[in-house]
């Protein structure tokens, strides 16, 4: 099973004295490599994630100064360890942050703050340890936006 799945098994005997009483088995799955040997040495490659790299920390930064940032803190849609997460706050400036400043426009920061509340008041038992705040945030803004733009047309 070690060689043939993309997990490693391992066990340990359990005595009760002399005799063997048990075995407890341990499964871990196999950490895949990361590295790409080939393009250690290409200049074009390393250039460009150097570059996605001060990307990500200029957004990073935008982030962590955003006023949504604070709002969502409020509401504790992210906590402290979400707010030292570079490539999470990232993508929420990236992804969520556009969208509340649509809704800005049309609805003023009020609108931003209530609809962030009735996330915040509204998000599942399943869904209060989100692995990807960043993917609900950006779902539930997206749907509330079409809601508004609807209601503007009335």
């Amino acid at each position: 099973m070690n060689k043939h799945t993309h997990f490693s098994i391992t066990y340990d005997k359990i005595k009760t004295g002399r005799s063997i009483s048990g075995i407890q088995f341990y499964i871990d799955k196999k950490v895949a490599k990361n590295s790409l040997p080939y393009k250690e040495n290409d200049s074009e490659y390393i250039k460009d994630k150097v570059q996605q790299e001060q990307e990500q920390q200029e957004l990073f930064n935008k982030a962590v100064q955003n006023k949504y940032t604070t709002i969502l803190g409020e509401n504790l849609l992210i906590g402290f360890r979400d707010m030292q997460d570079v490539t999470k706050m990232a993508n929420l400036q990236k992804q969520v942050y556009p969208l509340y400043d649509e809704l800005k426009k049309l609805r003023g920061m009020n609108g931003v703050k209530d609809h962030v509340s009735y996330v915040a008041n509204h998000k599942n038992g399943a869904e209060s340890q989100l692995q990807n705040i960043v993917k609900y945030l950006k779902r539930s803004i997206e749907q509330y936006l079409q809601i508004v733009k609807i209601q503007n047309i009335d």
